[in-house]
C-alpha cells in the first residue's frame, strides 16, 4: 500500500492526500476504512490504495490511518498523577 498524508480536507465529504511518490490525490469519505471521516484530521499519516476515480483521473481508495495513527486519540500523555515514590 502506498503511504501519505492528508493534506486539505473539505467540509463536503471528500478530502486530498500528500502521496510520498507523487501530487495529491483525492479520495471520498466512501473510500474509508476503519474510520469516520469525522474524526480525520489534516497531517495523519494514512494508507491506500491507487484506483481511478469516476472522472479518470487517479484516486486514492481503501484509504485508512496507518498502525501509528490508530489509537492516537486516547488523550493518554503517560501522567501517572504525579505519585512517585519519595
Amino acid at each position: 500500500m502506498a503511504k501519505g498524508t492528508i493534506r486539505r480536507l473539505m467540509d463536503r465529504g471528500f478530502g486530498f492526500i500528500k502521496g510520498e511518490e507523487e501530487g495529491d490525490l483525492f479520495f471520498h469519505r466512501n473510500d474509508l476504512e476503519g474510520v469516520e471521516f469525522g474524526s480525520l484530521r489534516e497531517g495523519q499519516e494514512v494508507e491506500f490504495e491507487k484506483g481511478e476515480g469516476r472522472d479518470g483521473r487517479p484516486q486514492a481508495v481503501k484509504v485508512r490511518l496507518t498502525e501509528t495513527q490508530v489509537g492516537d486519540d486516547t488523550g493518554d500523555g503517560g501522567d501517572d498523577g504525579g505519585n512517585g515514590d519519595d
